[in-house]
């Protein structure tokens, strides 16, 4: 009986306290507060089988690591140089269906990659995408061009990259 105590004191421990950080902290992690994260089963492991005191110390170094989720989700949200710093910029891989080697060789992107967000994009051809860009999570943006015949290209390159 000592265990269904202990695991239901943990579940709703963690449950209320990932509650609490809301839903865009849990929605959109960042790889370093995901890693976090998943440290949480480490440390109430031990305390589901063992002493009282085992498990306050566990919840206590659950709140800890959560609080410190929390702090530097702040931190980044209120201080570019911090978000630009942690979280890094995007990284312009293709403009105008030119890919740039050197922005894929250091963020150790393939072609194939590239090809692949075109073609979830509706894309065939290289020649059709303005901008593939590597956003700071991870994924790759395409920005197709417009249409021929509109009249609207641009030759600036896009904010962040």
């Amino acid at each position: 009986m000592e265990t269904i105590w202990r695991v239901a004191v943990a579940y709703f421990f963690v449950l209320i306290a990932l509650r609490l950080l809301g839903k865009r902290e849990f929605g959109q992690l960042s790889p370093l507060e995901l890693v976090t994260l998943l440290l949480i089963p480490e440390l109430l492991s031990n305390a589901l089988q063992q002493g009282d005191s085992s498990m306050l110390r566990a919840l206590a170094g659950v709140s800890t690591l959560l609080l410190l989720v929390f702090i530097s989700s702040l931190v980044t949200h209120l201080n570019k140089s911090v978000e630009e710093a942690v979280e890094g910029k995007p990284a312009v891989l293709v403009a105008h269906g030119e890919f740039i080697v050197g922005n894929l060789n250091r963020e150790r992107v393939t072609p194939g990659e590239v090809f692949s967000a075109m073609h979830q994009a509706g894309l065939d051809a290289l020649d059709q995408v303005r901008w593939a860009m590597l956003e700071s999570d991870g994924k790759i943006a395409i920005v197709p061009e417009p249409p021929s015949g509109t009249g609207t290209q641009e030759t600036s390159s896009p904010s962040g990259g």
